[in-house]
């Protein structure tokens, strides 16, 4: 096995891989059953290892432009993929619109939404939702949203904690650019010590605009005007279809629309995750758990718990020979 880590990411990587050989030592294997590849930017190695002949099984996560790029050129080897997309969530109505924004807020605050399974866009009708405090008009939703990531990051210490650190300055030059796709609601601020952002609010209509269908990797979040909870609940799970999607999340209170969605997102292959408002999140799931890709859309092309990822690891190589007279 060969790990290839990302050039800004080699250090947890290593630290697993020495851990990793420290064990099948102990086990009486060969420690270089697993080994590190390292390289940097500007010279990357990962190309020359996924179309080297002895390459038999690659499995790869980040970007979908380059997952395509090693889905095309793996020659015989196997490929699994966890890729990237466009995670939504719908607010079609709610009967605790506090603990709906505070949710929302730390989905779209942790890491910076440096998360595959982060939330992007926001669908929201244009014509408000029906909430336990009154109905509350798409503006009022927004601004309540935005409101709850203030109120959750108010304290330096615990949004440095929830937010983290930018992993890549591309993600900054991404928030900049954010701005000019609609109206800001809640604009990214740099936190007090190191390289930070929290996280920036877009207001965008989906009647004007197709800004908000393209992955905006970072603390980017979009609040999308439609026509009405169902076209939203229509158009998230559609772009998931189109562009993949990891996570997707429905906030209702209308069971036969509940029902509808579950099927419109379970056709679109990503998991959907309904009416969270206490400490569990759309995008809090481990990498090996029934919650983390299905392989049923561009995401992904394997879920990583099912018995196809395991078992089609392995092939049976047999050998024979007649009897001796």
């Amino acid at each position: 096995m060969i790990i290839k880590p990302h050039p800004g990411a080699i250090l947890p990587l290593a630290l697993t891989v020495k851990v990793a050989r420290e064990v099948l030592v102990e086990a009486g294997f060969p420690a270089d059953v697993v080994l590190l590849a390292v390289d940097q930017a500007g010279a990357e190695i990962t190309k020359d290892l996924v179309t080297h002949p002895d390459i038999g099984i690659i499995d790869y996560t980040g970007s979908s432009a380059f997952g395509e790029w090693v889905r095309n050129h793996a020659r015989s080897a196997q490929v699994f993929t966890e890729e990237a997309g466009v995670n939504s969530i719908v607010v079609a109505a709610t009967d605790d619109f506090s603990g709906m924004c505070a949710n929302i807020a730390f989905s779209l605050s942790l890491y910076s939404g440096q998360m595959c399974t982060a939330p992007q866009d926001i669908f929201v009708p244009r014509s408000g939702v029906a909430t336990d405090d009154g109905h509350r008009s798409f503006d009022e939703v927004a601004t309540a949203i935005g409101t709850a990531v203030d109120a959750l990051l108010s304290d330096p210490a615990r949004a440095s904690g929830v937010c983290g650190a930018i992993a890549n300055p591309a993600t900054l030059a991404r928030v900049d650019k954010a701005r000019s796709f609609g109206r800001v609601v809640r604009d990214s601020q740099p936190l007090a010590a190191g390289c930070s952002a929290t996280p920036l609010i877009v207001a965008v209509d989906a009647a004007e605009t197709k800004a908000h269908e393209e992955e905006c990797f970072g603390p980017v979040a979009f609040i999308v005007a439609v026509d009405s909870a169902e076209s939203g609940i229509d158009a998230a799970a559609d772009l998931a279809r189109r562009k993949g999607a990891i996570t997707a999340a429905l906030y209702d209170t209308d069971e036969a629309r509940i029902a509808h969605a579950v099927k419109a997102f379970a056709r679109a292959g990503v998991n959907l995750s309904i009416n969270l408002t206490g400490n569990i999140f759309v995008n809090q799931s481990a990498a090996f758990s029934d919650f983390h890709v299905t392989g049923g859309n561009p995401a992904g092309n394997a879920s990583l718990t099912d018995t196809a990822f395991v078992a089609n690891r392995f092939r049976l190589a047999m050998w024979r020979r007649p009897k001796a007279a």
